[in-house]
């Protein structure tokens, strides 16, 4: 594994620990000579991830569509920003560069992202691991959710864990070397009667 895409806020949280443990992930992923990939930002959980990689000297890989370019929210010291011209095509590149993904706490973007990687898992289109940060209890109401689908069979039974979760950068990271993928999404018609 050698880069990581990180989905995350553009805004900071109510609570300082949501930028303490961002830049801790950024720390951990430099001490361990992991690339990052982002969404290319200065603002927010993103600048203070893309911020600590910077400071630590590690490698870091920004993707922003053109008009978030054009509103001056481009972090000006990353290794490579990639423009792209949509919010698709991004997702698209970080996925492409990507090796594996860690969603800190963030808002409808943040889980629009998360969403479609666990997608993708379920229909064998990447095998990649995908972590959640769980700063905070942030994501217990996603992690409930995702039970929630897997116990009234919206969800199949193979992908109630498809999401490594763990409240630590460096052990949710130890877990991606263990991570192995589920199987492809069948699609069964039960015929009611």
């Amino acid at each position: 594994m050698k880069r990581i895409a990180v989905f995350c806020g553009s805004s900071t949280g109510a609570s300082k620990i949501y930028i303490e443990e961002a830049v801790a992930l950024g720390k951990e992923l430099a001490r361990r000579d992991l690339e990052l990939v982002y969404g290319g930002s200065c603002i927010g959980l993103m600048g203070a991830l893309a911020d600590s990689m910077v400071e630590e000297g590690g490698k870091v890989f920004g993707v922003l569509p053109d008009f978030l370019q054009e509103k001056e929210i481009a972090h000006p010291h990353l290794s490579e920003l990639i423009v792209v011209k949509s919010m698709h095509e991004r997702k698209a590149k970080m996925t492409e560069l990507a090796d594996g993904f860690i969603t800190l706490p963030g808002g409808a973007g943040t889980m629009e992202e998360f969403f479609e990687i666990f997608t993708w898992a379920q229909l064998g289109l990447h095998k990649k691991p995908l972590g959640i940060l769980n700063i905070n209890h942030y994501y217990d109401p996603l992690v409930g959710l995702i039970n929630h689908m897997a116990n009234a069979e919206f969800l199949q039974e193979q992908y109630r864990n498809i999401a490594i979760i763990d409240s630590n950068p460096a052990q949710l990271l130890d877990k991606f070397s263990t991570y192995t993928p589920p199987g492809i999404k069948t699609f069964i018609q039960v015929s009611q009667s």
